[in-house]
């Protein structure tokens, strides 16, 4: 049974990258590309979260000085899993959250060098783009940025995060 057990987890992690890489092709906005995958592999992020996340885009707001909007988004679905509710707010720090979202920015980090989306797309790109800026949005489009290179970042950190809440939940159960 447990072999079963591990084909299905993989195939949840494998789902779980592929729907944020093709989420980030085709609508970009890679928090919600990331939560939506999460959402519709594991079934536990709410839509006010989903919606919530959207203004953390590359970088918050577009910015790309930030955290990776993927990066964001995993650890969004991080924390509705295992945060601090509003019921408890002040009662305590929640430590499972913190070090999920640690251990994700590390892996994350590890991966891409930085949790900074001019960062990660320098590393990827070969230099950060503007993405209020026309030219430098096609610019970085031509580069790859929505074909494959922002879209593998989704999906790695979709993966990465599905395998980390499959986790939790079997740990609730033993």
């Amino acid at each position: 049974m447990a072999s079963t057990d591990s084909r299905n987890e993989q195939e949840m992690i494998s789902r779980a990258y592929s729907l944020a890489y093709e989420n980030e092709q085709k609508y970009g906005g890679c928090p919600q590309c990331v939560l939506a995958a999460i959402q519709d592999v594991l079934g536990i992020v709410d839509d006010a979260t989903f919606k919530a996340s959207h203004g953390l885009a590359a970088g918050g707001g577009l910015s790309t000085g930030g955290t990776c909007g993927a990066l964001a988004g995993g650890m969004l679905a991080l924390s509705a899993k295992c945060g601090r509710d509003r019921a408890h707010f002040g009662k305590g720090r929640f430590l499972q959250s913190y070090k999920l979202a640690k251990q994700l920015y590390d892996r994350f980090v590890a991966e891409f060098g930085s949790p900074i989306c001019s960062n990660v797309q320098t590393r990827l790109l070969g230099r950060p783009f503007n993405m209020w800026d026309t030219k430098d949005l096609n610019a970085f489009e031509d580069a790859g940025g929505h074909r494959d290179k922002c879209p593998d970042v989704a999906g790695k950190v979709a993966s990465w995060t599905t395998e980390m809440l499959i986790e939790v939940a079997e740990e609730a159960r033993h």
